[in-house]
């Protein structure tokens, strides 16, 4: 591969992938408006969606009430630890962004589930290709949200933390790497009150449905005239859907910072190698965007059914970050490696 190029992406890789980030955010957004202009359906959907609605809107602000006021509590203890040398002063500021980021891909991840639920419902009423189109796009979203804002966050933390540190500073690169481990640390913890609090809730809900609905009253599965049932659908959205999100947000971003550290690390006496090392992990990132984006376009305009063109658009999506893939570790990756 030419020089030039290879030059271009080590020195650029990282302002490239937060391009292609918002360009994931700007589809999500695209694909959150098309969902929303979907029609509701009956009175009846529209009825019983409300009251899903309510109560996944009612635990998720209870639980952010909660998880926020612990947040800060850690975030002022890694102050303290700053004001005491112990951390640089800029891991409470990343623990903040890492935690707010996180609690973002949850909260719209479950609002556009529950959106996406009604409409998918009555999409299936008109044509089975509409019902997938609805709720593939409906997942999309998260998927796309997720990976956008871990790229964006990281990202553009990074470059903050890079004009902030002086270049003439010896610590430099290790302060720099320091404050997305705040970040990451920040992810971390609303994972694990997004994913547990909610699994708990969830799988409560789930058995007392069960428990009055079938054993006492002997109702069918999911009867709305279980109260418990609308519970039930609740924790599956603040669980599967909320939880989930923020759990993909703190895996993403963990991933890509360790990567970071890692390629820091490595190469800390080479100032061109760890260009590279960290221009590489988010290069990979971003293009693998613009392939699932591709691959959410096949889903949503070709025909067939479901199991199919699930697995063309994952394939779809794999082929374009597999070809894209090569030229760039090809092109910045020495012979003899980092």
């Amino acid at each position: 591969m030419p020089l030039d190029l290879a030059s271009f992406l080590s020195s650029s890789g990282i302002t490239l992938s937060l391009f292609m980030g918002g360009v994931g955010l700007i589809v999500a957004i695209f694909l959150i408006r098309n969902v929303i202009k979907q029609p509701v359906g009956t009175e009846l959907m529209k009825k019983v969606s409300g009251a899903i609605q309510d109560g996944a809107k009612a635990y998720l602000n209870r639980q952010v009430r909660t998880i926020s006021i612990i947040s800060i509590g850690l975030a002022l203890l890694l102050y303290l630890m700053s004001l005491a040398g112990k951390v640089h002063t800029s891991m409470p500021v990343g623990f903040l962004i890492g935690a707010v980021c996180s609690l973002i891909a949850g909260y719209i991840g479950m609002k556009i589930a529950v959106l996406a639920n009604v409409r998918t419902t009555q999409a299936a009423v008109e044509d089975e290709h509409k019902a997938l189109n609805v709720a593939f796009n409906g997942g999309a979203v998260t998927g796309l949200l997720v990976v956008g804002l871990a790229l964006l966050s990281v990202g553009l933390f990074y470059f903050a933390m890079e004009g902030i540190v002086s270049k003439d500073d010896p610590k430099h690169g290790k302060i720099v790497v320091d404050s997305l481990v705040g970040l990451a640390l920040g992810a971390s913890l609303i994972s694990v009150f997004a994913r547990l609090g909610g699994g708990i809730y969830t799988k409560a809900a789930d058995v007392g449905a069960d428990l009055v609905g079938k054993i006492e009253q002997g109702l069918d599965e999911d009867d709305p005239r279980n109260p418990a049932t609308i519970a039930d659908n609740v924790g599956d959205n603040v669980g599967d859907c909320a939880g989930m999100a923020a759990d993909v947000f703190e895996t993403y971003a963990v991933s890509l910072i360790g990567a970071l550290l890692l390629g820091t690390l490595s190469t800390s006496t080479n100032d061109s190698m760890r260009e590279v090392a960290l221009a590489l992990p988010f290069l990979l990132g971003g293009f693998a965007i613009i392939g699932s984006i591709f691959g959410v376009m096949w889903v949503n305009f070709r025909k067939g059914s479901a199991s199919q063109l699930l697995m063309e658009g994952v394939l779809v999506a794999s082929l374009f970050s597999a070809i894209v893939y090569w030229p760039i570790c090809q092109s910045i990756i020495p012979e003899d490696g980092l």
